[in-house]
Formats: C-alpha cells, sequence, structure tokens
C-alpha cells in the first residue's frame, strides 16, 4: 500500500466519475445498435439480403435512435439525481433516523463531521442481524451514512466509532460520488443486456423469429446482438470494477487518522467477517463496508479483510488481539533471586542477556 496523495486520489475520482457521466451515453448506443440487431433478425425490423448489409442499415438506423439514446441517459441521469437515495433505500430497506432515535450513534457521527469542519451526514440504519456499513452521496448536504441493527449491537463504542470513521473516509475522499454513479449506470447497462439476452432465449424456446428463418441470416444477426450484449454485460462489470479496491485500504487509513485508534478497526473488522451479508441487488454492495461476493474474488469489489487487517498491522501500527494472559494465583512470597555473576550486554529491549543456555 504506497504513499498516495489524497488531493491526487480525490482528483482521480473526479476524473473517473466524469469519463463514466460521458462513457455511458456511448455503452448505451452500443446497447442499442444490439437491439435493433435483434430486431431485425427476428424480422421485426426491415433488413437486406447480407448480413453485411443488415448490419450496415442497422448503424444508419443508429442516426435516428442515438440522439434518443443521450436524451434518455440524460433523463434517467436527472432522476437518478434526485432520487438515488430512495432506489437504495427501497433495494436494501434503510430508513433514516433523528438524534433522538439513536443518539449515541448520532453523536459519534456529527463529532467525526466536526473535526473535519462538514456537515454531519443523514443517518439510516437497516434492521438486520449483517453488520455492515456504507455511505452514499453525490455533494454537501446530501450525503449519508447507513449501517445495520447487527453492527450496532455488536460492536463496542470504540469499534463503532471506527466503522463510521472509515464511512466518513469514503465521503472526504469523494469515493461516494463515483460509487454511487458507477453503481446506478452499471445497473442500467446490466438491465438492458439481460432483457437482450433474455428475449433471445425467449424467443429460442418459443418458436418465434420464424420470418428470418427462410433467408438464414436472422440467426447470425441475433448471434451477434448476443455477442453485444455480452461485451456491454461485461463493460458493466468493469465499470463496477473501476472502483478500485484501493478505496477500502484508504478508507481504513482514514479512520486510523480519525480516531487514532487502528486496533478497534482490527477489531470491529474482525467480528464483521463472515457475518456482512445484506440482501441488495450487486450494484448496491459495492459500497458496503465488505461484501464477500464474487467468483473466487475475481469480481469481488472489496479486498479480503485478512488482508486489510494485515496492512493496519503492517502500515498503521495495530496489533493483533492475543490470547489472554494466564491467571497467576498467589502463593507464600520466594526469596529474592541472586543475580548471574555475569551479565551480558544490553538487548534491543533494554534487558541485559543472562549468558548462554543452562
Amino acid at each position: 500500500m504506497g504513499a498516495v496523495g489524497l488531493q491526487t486520489y480525490i482528483w482521480n475520482n473526479n476524473l473517473k466519475s466524469l469519463l463514466l457521466l460521458l462513457g455511458f451515453p456511448v455503452l448505451l448506443i452500443g446497447m442499442v445498435y444490439a437491439g435493433e440487431l435483434f430486431l431485425m433478425g427476428m424480422g421485426y425490423l426491415p433488413a437486406g439480403y447480407s448480413t453485411g448489409q443488415d448490419m450496415a442499415m442497422a448503424a444508419r438506423m443508429l442516426g435516428r435512435d442515438a440522439p434518443l439514446a443521450v436524451i434518455a441517459s440524460l433523463a434517467w441521469f436527472v432522476i437518478a439525481y434526485f432520487s438515488y437515495q430512495s432506489i437504495i433505500d427501497l433495494s436494501t430497506g434503510a430508513r433514516p433516523v433523528t438524534r433522538q432515535e439513536q443518539p449515541r450513534l448520532y453523536n459519534m457521527l456529527e463529532n467525526l463531521a466536526i473535526s473535519r469542519g462538514m456537515r454531519t451526514p443523514t443517518l439510516r440504519i437497516i434492521e438486520t442481524p449483517s453488520m455492515n456499513a456504507f455511505a452514499t452521496g453525490l455533494h454537501e448536504g446530501r450525503y449519508s451514512v447507513t449501517v445495520t441493527t447487527g453492527l450496532m449491537d455488536a460492536l463496542d463504542e470504540r469499534e463503532l466509532q471506527a466503522v463510521l470513521a472509515h464511512e466518513m473516509t469514503h465521503v472526504i475522499n469523494r469515493d461516494v460520488r463515483l460509487m454511487v454513479i458507477a453503481s446506478i449506470f452499471a445497473g442500467v447497462i446490466t438491465l438492458v443486456a439481460q432483457v437482450i439476452y433474455r428475449s433471445i432465449m425467449w424467443t429460442r424456446w418459443t418458436g418465434g423469429g420464424d420470418r428470418r428463418r427462410g433467408r438464414g441470416g436472422g440467426g447470425l444477426l441475433i448471434l451477434v446482438a448476443l455477442a453485444i450484449a455480452a461485451v456491454g454485460y461485461v463493460l458493466a462489470l468493469v465499470i463496477k470494477l473501476a472502483i478500485s479496491r484501493r478505496r477500502e485500504y484508504l478508507a481504513d487509513a482514514g479512520s486510523v487518522e480519525l480516531t487514532k485508534d487502528p486496533d478497534a478497526m482490527i477489531s470491529a473488522l474482525q467480528k464483521i467477517s463472515g457475518h456482512s451479508h445484506v440482501d441488495a441487488p450487486s450494484s448496491v454492495r459495492s459500497m458496503f463496508l465488505d461484501d464477500d461476493e464474487g467468483v473466487m474474488g475475481l469480481f469481488a469489489t472489496h479486498p479480503p479483510i485478512s488482508r486489510r487487517i494485515e496492512a493496519l498491522v503492517k502500515y498503521a501500527g495495530g496489533r493483533l488481539p492475543g490470547p489472554a494472559a494466564p491467571v497467576v494465583q498467589p502463593g507464600p512470597a520466594a526469596a529474592p533471586a541472586e543475580p548471574p555473576p555475569e551479565a551480558g550486554p544490553a538487548g534491543p529491549w533494554g534487558r541485559r542477556s543472562a549468558g548462554p543456555w543452562g
């Protein structure tokens, strides 16, 4: 975990957010092109007499459909900008709480915000025994921190403060803006890809598409549409993974900077490990404190908790909790031992060696 300039990291997040905003219409146009090929392959749109002519005709139709795709993407962004928090709340079951409902948790979050000169984010909770937390928001005044009731019950005050500091670091580093934009756009592309794929599978099993079977070109167009949809689906995964796993290491480090207590963050991660699953869409789970989903870590958006703990021990001076010391029963006072006749040189901890063994 090499040194990273915080301001450079924030600029990098802002640049990624801009690229996602610019790239989303391009991906959407590609998915529209795949949809046109699929409809042509099924005979619902006019087509020529060869696959090349059909693909060229679909490209010409993009001149008409591309502006509509761009307008649709802009409209979706406006809708998502004003309602993304409601969408996330509906998908996770989160609800906002006030200081009167959760005074201890609210005061912790407020103190962390004051220490950085920020407005206190809205506090939300999810009624679930799972232990997790996440932050959301696009700009100052709309940030929110959500924790589960299982996390509140299982963690002590130091550990809970460390988790809140972790989420506040995501806000400070502008991770939340990037995560929200990537989650919304990746979700849309994934939805369109699945619609195309399921439509192809449905027509295959129901015997649809007889209009183009006589010419033999429809099947190839459908395969091309399926390939484009698959590429779009993979790109959606790449967009989700563009939220670098390094953000979690930096948020852990930010928690230590805010609380000066690496041991609390280590202890919190150890308690959370294996108990963090929350039923939510994958695009939302990428924002969680921990998410153990993924095929052998291939598509995981979070590094393993064990590696995060190793980083806290190595770079933040944290300590792993060891076994409890044995209880020594009081006994009769022993006579003081005589010092050894010849003491060796001082060791690295200030004690002197008593010489060779035995």
